[in-house]
């Protein structure tokens, strides 16, 4: 079995010494198991979760839920019966256990094993438990006085009228699409997407109240509310709102709103120019704590060179001056509650590649960070009081497993082994972390995984090629979490650079900004400068490098291949941008070029921007052979951009090919297109990175 210690209240597993285990194949994908965020039980005796499988027979994955005791005193064990898709665990107010299955929800009790097989259906009624997907559930006022519900307000409907039976005839037998709506495509949905400025689509929703035997409507505002809760002592209700959701033209820039029971409306939040979302009331109901970032259409008016911050505040519930709580914190604050004294408020946030749990005093005072350690945690949930926390912990040489917590970051036990399986069996890297400097000196974070067998220092070692990946985003970033496809290319012989370059979150608001009105540039140079980095540091052949990426990791390959085309010999670009001219008018975020590029393609300066950024204005320079791969359907990176630069280094007589996934959106899903595609990208790369007498000729 793997050591466990236990360091300064973390817990560390011992990675398995890869002389005892055989390097990761691709078979072994449907061996690697996925955990769903945990659920706390109120009392914090227990936590459920879900465990994910792959099914290669059938394409899906198969979902089961599963509890383990938070002492740890006992094994985790799947509770939903066998062979039957399982998920959505959540805990009631009475400490059953309910989960969705086959269209219905079942409870349990945790407390008696022999309830573990005797599930009681819940016939679904207008108090169950509902969906995301259905109407708004009603929500019963702290004191039971009142239900307060969320409606459709729908238009009378209008028949279409025709100038003739023969006109009908016709319109009736037309076979396509017609739209005249801007907002008509959206990565994964269905083309076009339906009118949301239209009332008989996207008809206003309107607050009702009931009690005491009368209805009445409570508002009358013509919004779509969201986020909707009561005020503690039952008074107002407290929502979310974009009173401007009709305008096509616009971004979303939700406010905050209040509704007394008597029917008075206020809208609470101080500026016009800012985004609103995640309000909640104090546990005293004086406060409404929220996040608030300036709107798109702010940064797009004022023409300005960054994106401004995201920060956690507070305002008087009645209305008055806002109180920003996170000001001298400089990352994106999530997931914000308070604690049920009120007076902290507990967050998540990325710093580096990690991700961790904080806290805020609300009366003013530092961030404090609660959970620590070069690891990612994520699906943070509490007990009633707030006194522990469970969630799931990611690592770079393992898939996850949930642990949990006191809520100071202290006592922490792992409760879940899940994959002891794979990882004895399979020598699974750990990757060495790695602090650079960029051309310009500004210090960059990537991490490096080494090739299957690798003995650093050994007598004649052979050199290695080299595979550098870059991240989505470009405003997200490489962490502690398990990545199969790194791993696999790793037990292939490579050795794996990541970076967080710049415009990566968790390094502060100067960095994540520091590409605005250059896409390439900056964070070109910082890939490169890992890529100098590693190179003088271990046995990698210069020759024999290449880029892989998907989205802005799409986009970075296309721009290192032609920027720096005497550094790589091939290439794997997933769903890359190389027109960000074709690409504003094609793809469902205008936005993205209407801020970092200043503007539109018929505005000059903005034009002469994305061309000095486009990867196609500068294809003749590039040589590394090069493998694209699309969704068929993707609206967020069309199939088009990859297509200019196939034709192109097809003229310039560069090796290439295309890969395109049938009905696939930018995130091309299924198992069996994950596999196909790892399959056929390391096939790329063990032609092109081969010696060069191996290679094919174009």
């Amino acid at each position: 079995m793997r050591g466990i210690a236990l360091v300064a209240g973390v817990m560390l597993i011992a990675a398995p010494a890869r002389g005892q285990s055989r390097p990761l194949a691709i078979e072994d994908y449907y061996r690697v198991v996925t955990v769903g965020s945990p659920m706390l039980s109120p009392d914090g005796k227990w936590v459920a979760f879900t465990v994910s499988r792959r099914t290669e027979a059938t394409n899906a994955d198969s979902s089961a839920v599963w509890l383990v005791p938070a002492d740890g005193e006992a094994a985790a064990r799947q509770i939903s019966p066998a062979g039957v898709n399982a998920t959505s665990p959540g805990w009631m107010d009475d400490g059953r256990l309910r989960y969705s299955s086959r269209g219905r929800d079942w409870t349990v009790r945790a407390e008696t094993p022999d309830s573990v097989t005797a599930v009681v259906v819940i016939e679904r009624g207008p108090d169950s438990l509902r969906s995301r997907n259905e109407r708004p559930a009603d929500l019963p006022s702290p004191d039971g006085k009142w239900t307060a519900s969320i409606r459709d307000v729908r238009p009378t409907p209008r028949p279409r009228v025709y100038a003739s039976d023969f006109e009908q005839r016709h319109e009736e037998r037309f076979k396509g699409r017609q739209f005249d709506w801007l907002r008509f495509q959206r990565d994964g949905a269905n083309f076009p997407v339906p009118n949301s400025a239209d009332p008989a689509v996207s008809p206003s929703q309107e607050i009702f109240l009931s009690g005491g035997g009368t209805e009445r409507q409570l508002t009358r505002l013509g919004l779509r509310p969201s986020g909707t809760q009561w005020r503690p002592d039952g008074s107002a209700l407290l929502f979310i709102a974009d009173s401007s959701y009709r305008n096509e033209r616009s971004y979303e820039h939700a406010q905050i709103w209040s509704v007394r029971t008597d029917g008075t409306v206020r809208r609470l939040s101080p500026d016009l120019d800012y985004d609103y979302g995640e309000a909640s009331y104090s546990p005293d109901g004086k406060w409404i704590l929220y996040t608030r970032q300036i709107s798109t259409d702010a940064v797009i008016t004022r023409r300005m060179d960054n994106g401004g911050p995201t920060d956690l505040a507070v305002i008087p519930a009645e209305g008055g001056p806002e109180r920003i709580l996170t000001a001298d914190w400089d990352y994106l604050p999530a997931g914000a509650r308070w604690s049920p004294d009120g007076r902290y408020v507990y967050f998540t946030g990325g710093i580096g590649g990690t991700n961790h749990l904080f806290r805020v005093p609300v009366a003013g005072g530092a961030v404090e960070q609660v959970t620590k350690g070069e690891r990612r945690l994520a699906g943070f949930s509490f007990d009633r009081g707030m006194k522990r926390v469970a969630f799931s912990v990611g690592r770079m040489e393992s898939p996850a497993d949930i642990s949990i917590a006191d809520i100071d970051g202290r006592n922490e036990r792992q409760l879940t082994d899940l994959h002891q399986g794979l990882t004895r069996e399979v020598a699974l890297d750990t990757p060495e972390r790695l602090s650079f400097k960029s051309k310009d000196g500004t210090p960059i974070e990537g991490w490096l995984w080494r090739p299957y067998g690798y003995r650093p220092g050994a007598a004649g070692a052979a050199r290695y090629p080299l595979v550098v990946f870059s991240h989505g985003g470009p405003h997200s970033a490489t962490g502690y979490g398990f990545d199969f496809k790194l791993q696999y290319f790793a037990a292939n012989g490579y050795f794996v650079l990541a970076t967080n370059f710049r415009s990566s979150t968790g390094y502060g608001e100067k960095f994540l900004w520091a590409t605005w009105g250059g896409w390439g540039n900056k964070d070109g140079e910082d890939v490169m400068a890992g890529v100098d980095y590693v190179i003088a540091r271990n046995p990698v052949d210069p020759a024999r490098v290449a880029t892989v990426g998907h989205s802005y990791g799409g986009f970075m390959s296309n721009w290192l291949i032609t920027r720096y085309p005497d550094r790589f010999a091939a290439a794997a670009v997933g769903a890359g941008i190389v027109n960000w001219v074709s690409d504003y008018g094609t793809a469902d975020i205008a936005r993205t070029k209407e801020t970092e590029f200043y503007g539109t393609p018929w505005n000059q300066e903005a034009r002469d921007l994305m061309i000095r950024q486009s990867p196609l204005t500068y294809a003749d320079r590039a040589t590394a052979a090069t493998l694209f791969i699309n969704g068929e359907i993707d609206e967020r990176v069309p199939y088009s951009e990859a297509e200019q630069m196939f034709v192109a280094l097809k003229k310039n007589g560069v090796p290439a090919k295309m890969i395109q996934y049938a009905g696939q959106p930018h995130g091309i899903a299924g198992s069996w297109n994950n596999v196909h595609r790892m399959l056929n990208e390391l096939r790329w790369l063990n032609t092109y990175l081969a010696g060069a007498a191996k290679r094919p000729q174009p």
